[in-house]
């Protein structure tokens, strides 16, 4: 195969999924520089390995697990900054805004805040918008192990956000007054 040849059997392979890795890759690394770093890096690691992809068909996956992958390598070597507990002073995020409405950076951090393996299939289901299939293949799980996986995230948000909607006890003692 020649150089060319190669340029655009890559392109036409990967070409459509670039915008969907990088908003994956956002999610993942909740950092745009690092996102586009992560893409980057998982178009290289494709083009290197493209003679070794045995199925056309399977090149969204491919790609979405090289991701993964190459977000996960970033945390092999880095080391996190340690807080001292008594300097650490945790705002409550979860509350709705001064309107009493959720807004959309309340999601986001609610989703943030789920565990990954609940988070990851939700994210990439429910953004992405891969099929159960797809993202079972891409997390190496059943199919009816990532569904459950996609319900129970569901209803760790549904919970979460009915617990904050609930008037406090302050909140009915006034409302009764």
């Amino acid at each position: 195969m020649t150089a060319q040849n190669r340029k655009l059997e890559f392109e036409q392979l990967v070409g459509a999924y670039t915008e969907d890795l990088y908003r994956f890759g956002v999610w993942l690394a909740r950092d745009r520089e690092v996102a586009n770093d992560l893409v980057q890096e998982t178009l290289l690691r494709a083009w290197r390995s493209l003679d070794s992809l045995k199925d056309v068909r399977a090149v969204k996956s491919w790609l979405f697990t090289t991701l993964r992958r190459e977000n996960a390598r970033r945390f092999e070597r880095k080391r996190l900054p340690l807080v001292d507990i008594d300097d650490y002073n945790p705002g409550d995020d979860s509350a709705p805004g001064p309107d009493g409405v959720l807004e959309d950076g309340d999601m986001r951090r609610a989703i943030a805040r789920l565990p990954l393996k609940y988070r990851e299939p939700l994210v990439l289901q429910a953004l992405l918008g891969h099929s159960i299939a797809e993202i079972a293949e891409q997390l190496d799980l059943s199919e009816s192990a990532t569904m459950t996986r996609v319900f129970r995230a569901r209803q760790k948000l549904k919970a979460e956000f009915e617990l904050s909607a609930r008037p406090s006890d302050s909140e009915m003692h006034a409302v009764a007054a």
